[in-house]
């Protein structure tokens, strides 16, 4: 199929459509049957290893067939500049500066076989979008609830409930390879967003380091580095999303270096040790002052 003849919006519907169908064969004739299989199971040892041959279904049958519909459909990604030492075996940290919906399904297609099946901490809501939702639960995706400033000052035990979801996650993934993906500001950034919050970066939102501090003190030794992904879109009038699907992304960058963990960082108390707090706010200040100069290189080079 020459791409090129096709109107952009009729690559997107198509686009679409062959992710449906191939979501439906996969996640409806195949993972949500032994989904349901996986709760239904007395055994422990027998559901954790239906978990795993979920996830291998979700990381190698589906990711790879999206990848190979993104290539038919948008021709071969030049922008990947990924890291050599990244291992499937081993476990991973992934923080990524995060701009879209896109930015989920470019990581799979990046890092599909390069690491073990990225899970990401996904809105509460998310559970209720039919067979996506149930699909994303049985993989062990966390499910967070986000409250307002206004529900936490009326009740303060809110502010503790995703800590404990965090605390769960990691638990349940201490002795298996695992690849999590933390989108440290929070929520896509948007100009509107950057100057509304006063962000002190030109590309990036203000990072929230809490949750971070905690799946660092929780799983910090098991994780081998982490991998610092800086993602550049092309120019676009519409949403990032529907550029992508349409295959005007085809040459989006994604740069992704690892970095070591700094081992003085790895256990601390976060909400009562200040001392440590700032030790842990500076370093990803600094992570993210470093990355919006990156981005800033980045889109300048595209540029000329």
């Amino acid at each position: 199929m020459d791409r090129r003849l096709l109107p952009a919006p009729l690559i997107g519907v198509l686009t679409v459509l062959a992710m449906f169908l191939w979501l439906m064969l996969w996640g409806g004739m195949i993972l949500l049957p032994l989904a349901i299989l996986k709760i239904l199971l007395p055994a422990p040892p027998l559901r954790r290893a239906l978990g795993r041959a979920l996830v291998w279904i979700a990381g190698v049958p589906w990711v790879r067939g999206n990848s190979a519909i993104y290539t038919l459909l948008h021709g071969r990604r030049s922008g990947y500049r990924l890291d050599p030492a990244l291992d499937p075996r081993r476990s991973w940290l992934i923080v990524s500066n995060h701009q879209s919906w896109a930015d989920i399904l470019i990581l799979f297609d990046a890092f599909g076989g390069r690491v073990p099946f990225p899970r990401f901490f996904l809105k509460k809501e998310l559970i209720w979008v039919p067979l996506v939702g149930f699909i994303c639960w049985a993989l062990d995706m966390p499910f967070m609830k986000r409250h307002s400033r206004e529900a936490v000052a009326a009740n303060p035990a809110l502010k503790n409930q995703d800590l404990e979801t965090t605390r769960r996650f990691c638990e349940k993934y201490k002795r298996q390879p695992i690849t999590v993906v933390n989108f440290v500001e929070g929520t896509r950034s948007s100009p509107a967003k950057r100057l509304a919050r006063q962000s002190p970066y030109q590309h990036l939102l203000r990072p929230k380091s809490a949750g971070l501090s905690f799946m660092l003190n929780a799983m910090g030794e098991q994780f081998a580095g982490l991998i610092d992904v800086t993602l550049v879109y092309q120019t676009t009038n519409q949403s990032k999303l529907w550029s992508f699907l349409c295959g005007e992304q085809h040459a989006v960058q994604l740069q992704a270096r690892v970095l070591q963990l700094p081992d003085t960082l790895l256990h601390g108390d976060y909400s009562d040790d200040a001392d440590y707090r700032t030790r842990f706010q500076d370093w990803v200040n600094q992570l993210w002052a470093d990355k919006d100069l990156e981005l800033a290189r980045l889109r300048s080079e595209r540029s000329r």
